[in-house]
């Protein structure tokens, strides 16, 4: 009887082996990855769109099977919410780190994306930013943050460049929202536009979330700049444009990729006027590139019944991109793929072809100048 007894409790503790070997390997299957973005708050319709371009990656890709390795695995979205805080940014970025995911797409903006990479890189997890443009960023010796848009030197540089070569600004003012975006692209747009011969006339800041610019508009407009420049996000140019009006002031309006988006002209109201606002997309396609980018934002319609604001597409390319390094490195332990995401080079995304640079830079990264018309975001140029 004792022997009977001790052969079923070792075909019982085999069972439970196995069974927990089948649990083990289906745990490993589903590859988890981060998504953050500001989901609350005055930019909520940028960070939803961040996301809905995430989800639409990881579908597709589920959708058309994903072998990893020699496993078949399912993908996984772990999204989280900074409401584009840095305290938010921060403790959502440990959420994942402590959830294990295999990477991270986001954050959205520079001021939450640059403490959130800390915490990735002491993880040892890749994050690719679709719309942080703070050169800070990829320059703080991390192996783990890549970007697949191009920065605010390039981003600023520009559309100084443009505000003296092609509106012929003469005296500009600036005008930044404290964020590390804001900040950093107002500085860049500074340095061009001086450097191109324009005067400086006024240097103003406002915040993040701030309504009332009346203070800072009424000393702007006795300096009579041709320019104002502003360094931040859709969610407060429009109220500023519409205080501009009121104030009857008659300069051009220009702005990074932050206020560069459909929303905008909504926010505005008929203070976005005709070719009065023009601001740069950090990232474009030449004409070869249209037809896909245009395909991305048909189906991005239907799928979801809004228009992209901005940067969905880039979060889509940046989870493919991820995807892809993890398939060809045959594993999605971030110690082994991360060498292949860092080696990317001529990947064909709905952006155009993405390489990183040693630091994590989108090579060759290029801008698109858009203006305003009859309401609509209207595109003037791409430029490398």
């Amino acid at each position: 009887m004792k022997k009977v007894t001790g052969v079923l409790t070792l075909v019982a503790v085999a069972a439970l082996l196995a069974a927990c070997g089948k649990k083990d390997d289906a745990a490993s299957s589903v590859v988890k990855i981060g998504h953050v973005g500001p989901v609350s708050g005055p930019i909520a319709h940028l960070g939803k769109d961040n996301e809905l371009g995430a989800r639409m990656a990881i579908e597709e890709l589920n959708a058309a099977g994903v072998t990893i390795g020699d496993k078949k695995v399912t993908l996984e979205l772990l999204a989280e919410d900074d409401g584009a805080d840095p305290k938010q940014g921060t403790a959502a970025a440990q959420k994942l780190a402590d959830a294990k995911v295999a990477g991270v797409i986001g954050h959205l903006n520079s001021g939450t994306t640059i403490p959130a990479s800390k915490i990735y890189s002491d993880a040892g997890i890749p994050q690719i930013s679709p719309s942080a443009t703070n050169p800070k960023y990829t320059r703080q010796g991390y192996k783990t943050t890549f970007r697949v848009v191009a920065d605010d030197v390039h981003l600023g540089g520009t559309l100084g460049k443009y505000a003296v070569g092609t509106l012929a600004a003469k005296n500009v003012a600036v005008i930044d929202d404290r964020t590390a975006y804001g900040q950093g692209v107002a500085e860049e747009f500074t340095k061009a536009a001086e450097a191109a011969g324009a005067k400086v006339v006024a240097k103003e800041f406002t915040t993040d979330k701030a309504t009332d610019f009346n203070a800072i508009l009424t000393s702007i407009k006795g300096k009579k700049p041709d320019v104002v420049f502003f360094g931040g996000m859709d969610a407060v140019a429009g109220p500023m444009l519409k205080q501009m009006k009121a104030l009857g002031i008659e300069a051009k309006f220009m702005g990074g990729d932050g206020i560069c988006t459909g929303e905008l002209a909504k926010l505005a109201g008929d203070a976005i006027g005709e070719s009065k606002v023009y601001c740069a997309e950090a990232g474009g396609v030449d004409d070869a590139g249209k037809p896909a980018l245009d395909k991305f934002k048909a189906d991005f319609k239907a799928k979801y019944n809004v228009d992209v604001q901005i940067y969905a597409p880039y979060v889509y390319d940046a989870t493919k991109v991820m995807v892809a390094a993890m398939v060809k490195a045959g594993s999605s332990d971030p110690a082994k793929y991360l060498p292949v995401l860092a080696a990317t080079d001529g990947y064909q995304g709905v952006t155009g072809t993405i390489a990183f640079d040693e630091k994590g830079d989108i090579k060759n990264g290029a801008l698109t100048l858009f203006t305003y018309k009859a309401g609509t975001r209207t595109q003037l140029a791409v430029v490398r």
